[in-house]
């Protein structure tokens, strides 16, 4: 997956999916950071709407950045890509629609796409553009947390606040990893309040 993109290449999308807490921003700042020991020229762009660590800076829950930009659009990402060779993208499951669009776009014209998001929402349903961008995808990873009440392997975000808005910001306290069964025992016990 390494080389040079243009030339008449097309490039591809590689989606990096899981829950909170699974490394996915973890995963995205290695793979870009290989891309720039590489020589090759990055852009890494992250939803304006995520403010949660740093403004302008990709940070991952272990506190490793890297320097992004942050977007209100996904068709702005195009206006700014420029003559890049990768493109990376965090937290697409914030962004609208016209994220895969964009994705297929920058593969098309020979770059290689790096994207990494939330792939269920805290109701477990598939969250926003994520089912499309791991339709179009050459590669995708699906990475794992540790579950908060069991131990076991983590792939769903569990909320621990009251809220039914589906975009709630936030961090330890208000979300868990947990496993299947303990998602769905966490979500019978919310029913039954």
């Amino acid at each position: 997956m390494g080389g040079k993109q243009g030339h008449g290449r097309a490039g591809w999308i590689e989606v990096i999916a899981g829950c909170m807490f699974s490394g996915k921003t973890e995963e995205l700042i290695r793979r870009l950071n290989r891309a720039l020991i590489a020589r090759q020229k990055v852009e890494i762009f992250k939803p304006a709407i995520d403010t949660r660590y740093h403004q302008e800076q990709i940070v991952s829950h272990n506190e490793n950045s890297i320097r992004s930009t942050p977007v209100n659009f996904a068709s702005d990402i195009l206006l700014l890509a420029g003559e890049c060779d990768v493109v990376g993208i965090d937290e697409a499951q914030f962004f609208d629609d016209a994220i895969v669009e964009v994705c297929n776009t920058l593969a098309n014209s020979g770059k290689r796409v790096i994207v990494a998001g939330l792939d269920m929402d805290f109701e477990g349903k598939p969250f926003g553009p994520m089912p499309n961008l791991l339709a179009v995808a050459e590669f995708v990873t699906k990475v794992h947390a540790i579950c908060a009440s069991t131990g076991e392997l983590a792939s769903f975000s569990y909320r621990l606040v009251e809220s039914d808005k589906q975009v709630v910001l936030g961090e330890r306290k208000e979300y868990e990893a947990r496993s299947r069964q303990a998602f769905v025992e966490g979500m019978k016990q919310r029913e039954k309040k």
